[in-house]
């Protein structure tokens, strides 16, 4: 009797682990199909247009501690197109949209766009993490206040493109891909800053 229930509780256990490695292979399939408006592992994006320069709104400016030490003031990069980003190390969409932002920095510095990442992080997490994926754009430690002048940072990551002229041309929550980012930052780094 003892040796029936043993092998009854060894099957059980055996279709519960069968039963957690099909779903997980499940879930992975699912996360891999990508539908429009949908990001990583199906992750709504929503992204909000303010397409005519005058209404889009002010970005709020803010002064932060910079990764490695010193302060940074957004409004330091007026004249420039910014791609404000806000994001943590454990977020997989954040990390994913990591390398095409290196990239873009890489490609645009020199025509004036500037990328922030605003980490939500302690510095202690986020040093090693970004030396070790080698990012190459301004990083901030940014505290909840930041976000809230923001409207409030709910999901991450949330990105804001902001014009030559300092206000906020789009919005972007959830992954994004680089090609909506450079079609976008093309435009304004082509706007006449008069």
């Amino acid at each position: 009797m003892a040796k029936k229930k043993g092998l009854v509780k060894g099957v059980l256990f055996l279709v519960l682990i069968l039963g957690v490695l099909i779903l997980g292979l499940l879930l992975s399939r699912r996360s891999k199909q990508r539908q429009p408006g949908r990001g990583i592992a199906g992750q709504k994006i929503i992204t909000q247009n303010f397409p005519e320069q005058q209404n889009r709104a002010n970005a709020p400016d803010f002064t932060v501690p910079r990764l490695g030490g010193g302060n940074f003031t957004l409004s330091s990069l007026k004249g420039k197109v910014i791609i404000l980003n806000f994001w943590s190390t454990g977020c997989l969409p954040c990390r994913q949209e990591i390398p095409d932002f290196v990239e873009l920095y890489k490609k645009y510095k020199d025509n004036g766009l500037e990328i922030v990442g605003a980490c939500l992080d302690s510095e202690a997490r986020v040093k090693p993490f970004a030396k070790a994926v080698g990012i190459n754009y301004i990083l901030v430690l940014a505290g909840q206040e930041i976000g809230r002048q923001y409207g409030g940072i709910r999901y991450i990551p949330t990105t804001f493109i902001i014009d030559r002229r300092g206000n906020i041309a789009k919005k972007h929550i959830g992954y994004t891909s680089r090609e909506t980012f450079e079609k976008e930052i093309k435009e304004l780094l082509s706007e006449k800053t008069e």
